[in-house]
């Protein structure tokens, strides 16, 4: 009798162990159709796509590694996109920002050297006809700087410097341009030193560029700079008093190619505080802008001191 127990309790358990595991062969079988038709929508375009499955399951760890891939794939396409749209505005921008100036430029110099304009006329059209030249060498560094710094080829040369006179030696060449152009300044560098590791041309071209920027788009009349320690890190303002930037284009000036004159009545490349941003970041620094429109605007950086 209690054999005959014995049997029957170990028939239904394998009857119930085969159903179980038949069960668990259907839903497999189930999961992979899934992810056929998920990959077959992923492959048609939509990357939003994702394959569920509960961490107990069996296919979890394959299902796992999939929207992984399909994630990071989606990542590097929607960069791709990013990029194809970058130089699309970039050819625009050339487009306008080169073929144009440089047609006004070349018509000065043939007024000029035909002789259709003479006596002061003369040097005022070759005066102009230097500036555009100048603009346009400007333009055209901006974008070498640009396409260098996207480029796998580029290096940076990082050494300990002491960046109290080399921001001093940087500023005084500013100083007759800020004159010339009206502008009135405050400088603030102690005599104290802070050390830091960067690339010392880098640097020299973040603050170039930062002041340029005040110089072409601010419409400010003063500036402000100051150099000073936080805690482990020296940090570099530059403050101006001009028209601000809106609080919505101010979560994008440094993203490349944007302006926030949308009417494009100004000049500049849209690159500009981009490359600050990324010759920075290489420099293991950060950047902040804060800017109250019609009040002027704040940039901020940080680097690290040396130990």
């Amino acid at each position: 009798m209690h054999v005959e127990i014995f049997v029957i309790i170990a028939v239904v358990a394998a009857l119930l162990s085969v159903s179980y595991a038949y069960m668990r062969v259907r839903r497999v079988r189930k999961q992979i159709s899934d992810m056929t038709d998920a990959l077959e929508d992923i492959r048609s375009g939509n990357g939003n796509r994702r394959i569920l499955s509960e961490s107990h399951e069996l296919i979890a760890p394959l299902v796992y590694e999939m929207n992984e891939i399909v994630l990071s794939y989606e990542t590097r396409l929607s960069a791709y996109r990013q990029t194809e749209e970058t130089n699309r505005q970039l050819m625009t921008s050339l487009s306008h920002d080169v073929r144009t100036p440089l047609t006004t430029l070349i018509g000065y110099l043939d007024a000029a050297y035909k002789g259709t304009v003479e006596g002061k006329e003369r040097e005022e059209y070759i005066g102009t006809a230097r500036r555009k030249a100048y603009d346009l060498k400007e333009y055209i560094d901006v974008l070498f700087d640009w396409f260098k710094l996207g480029s796998d080829e580029f290096l940076m040369d990082i050494e300990t410097v002491e960046l109290t006179e080399l921001t001093r030696n940087i500023l005084s060449d500013w100083i007759p341009v800020l004159e010339d152009n009206q502008v009135g300044f405050t400088i603030e560098i102690p005599e104290k030193p802070f050390f830091t590791a960067l690339d010392p041309n880098g640097y020299l071209r973040i603050v170039n560029n930062l002041i340029q920027n005040v110089l072409s788009h601010s419409h400010a009349d003063r500036i402000k700079i100051s150099l000073s320690g936080q805690d482990r890190n020296v940090k570099l303002v530059i403050a101006d008093n001009g028209v601000g930037i809106d609080k919505e284009d101010l979560k994008y000036i440094f993203e490349r190619l944007y302006k926030c004159d949308k009417s494009r009545s100004e000049k500049g490349s849209g690159l500009g505080l981009s490359i600050v941003q990324q010759l920075v970041t290489k420099m293991n620094g950060t950047i902040t802008a804060q800017s109250v429109p019609d009040k002027g605007t704040v940039f901020t950086l940080t680097f690290p001191i040396a130990n």
